[in-house]
């Protein structure tokens, strides 16, 4: 438990930061699964509309250092290889 008035208030906004980060984090994976479904649904051209959403989704949470920008790099490969792949 936090002692001093310092410690308390550091102990705050370390809350406050942890569940907006856990936001951003959740806001990312929603931005992925969307292009999956859309990827699953079988339209090419739905699928790389919600694609380009998303990677600005998955820029912007990299940039604030909530993952790492290999990791964003990698989901978007990965979303792109699979919506080229599509018939």
């Amino acid at each position: 438990m936090a002692n001093s008035a310092q410690a308390r208030k550091r102990a705050r906004q370390a809350d406050k930061q942890r569940q907006h980060n856990t936001s951003l984090r959740s806001e990312l994976r929603t931005a992925v699964k969307k292009v999956i479904k859309a990827i699953e649904a079988g339209d090419k051209a739905a699928a790389q509309a919600v694609f380009q959403a998303s990677t600005s989704v998955v820029d912007s949470i990299a940039d604030k250092k909530i993952i790492h920008k290999n990791k964003a790099a990698r989901h978007k490969s990965r979303l792109s290889a699979a919506i080229k792949a599509m018939a």
